[in-house]
């Protein structure tokens, strides 16, 4: 990580030349754009999931080519197997040893395409990489560059030839998000400008590694007061009691939500974080983490979604949080 100090105005400046650069592909989804961008900075991952064609990859395709950092594409399928995400050692007759070949994981930035198209067993391998920055094959450790962040996509369940996402998988991702079909205008512009152009050629990197390391760090200087952690601790156990919910957030999943709001904080110009940063995020954050109870429906609305709205108006803020 490199530890040199940025300015408030440097990191809006560069924050904004990232969402411009990957806005210009992505037309119409600036929340989804922002959202990739805050897992970035908040050293998390994210879960992109929608029907096919709605441009998942584009935006994941998109924010790796904003950032001048390696980037390896794995696209998941049924024969795909754990070694080539990890690696493998591969036995050298001449130096009669075995030498460590680094599978696809080995990037800055991962696109892990259609990730639930592959056996448990193979998005399995993704889990400590996503969580500890390193893989370890045949009882060796071998760190991951830094930065490092996986953007998964993944078709709905319903599609056919998908596996699910393990609770333990879905876990290590800071924030799932959907892109949903853009508007008449959006869609109509699309036809005219990418006829006979990708527009991802037209993309050249706005930031290198080194900048987005110092970004980081200067997000993780937010300030959240006490009694913030205690808002956020506070709708995390809200999750884990509710009767609509079969699970609720686990600690991790507090963790993340603290780390994103610092960063969306900071997006807003801010450098500490307020209440309304959780409540903006507790639902890309939570959802994908929760399981409804077993009868519960709502007609009209995800149940889990619903919950965690609730939640939110149900949960006292501390007084000294509000300021």
């Amino acid at each position: 990580m490199d530890d040199t100090r940025i300015t408030a105005e440097q990191f809006a400046t560069q924050t904004s030349s990232i969402l411009e650069s990957v806005g210009e592909v992505i037309d119409g989804k600036e929340e989804a754009v922002r959202s990739a961008l805050v897992c970035l900075l908040a050293e998390g991952h994210l879960l992109i999931e929608d029907v096919p064609g709605v441009g998942k990859t584009m935006l994941a395709r998109a924010l790796a080519a904003s950032v001048d950092a390696s980037v390896r594409r794995i696209q998941f399928t049924p024969d795909l197997l754990p070694g080539d995400v990890t690696g493998v050692s591969v036995y050298n007759p001449v130096d009669r040893e075995f030498e460590f070949k680094p599978g696809a994981v080995f990037a800055q930035i991962v696109l892990a395409d259609e990730i639930n198209r592959s056996s448990p067993k193979t998005q399995s391998a993704l889990l400590e990489a996503m969580e500890e920055g390193q893989v370890t094959v045949d009882g060796r450790t071998h760190p991951l560059p830094d930065p490092f962040l996986v953007v998964a996509t993944q078709n709905p369940l319903e599609m056919e030839g998908t596996y699910a996402l393990p609770e333990a998988q879905r876990d290590r991702f800071m924030m799932r998000i959907s892109m949903g079909y853009p508007d008449a205008a959006a869609e109509a512009l699309m036809l005219r400008q990418r006829d006979s152009v990708n527009p991802l050629t037209a993309i050249r990197p706005v930031v290198d590694a080194a900048a987005i390391s110092r970004m980081i760090g200067w997000a993780r200087s937010v300030h959240v007061s006490p009694a913030v952690e205690e808002y956020a601790v506070a709708l995390a156990h809200a999750t884990r009691n509710d009767p609509s919910l079969h699970l609720g957030a686990s600690p991790r999943a507090t963790l993340q939500l603290v780390r994103a709001a610092k960063v969306w904080a900071a997006l807003e110009g801010r450098e500490f974080v307020i209440p309304d940063d959780l409540t903006a995020l507790i639902v890309p954050v939570f959802a994908h983490r929760l399981l409804p109870a077993r009868g519960v429906h709502r007609a009209g609305a995800q149940p889990v979604e619903t919950a965690l709205r609730q939640i939110v108006e149900r949960v006292r803020v501390p007084l000294t949080a509000r300021s």
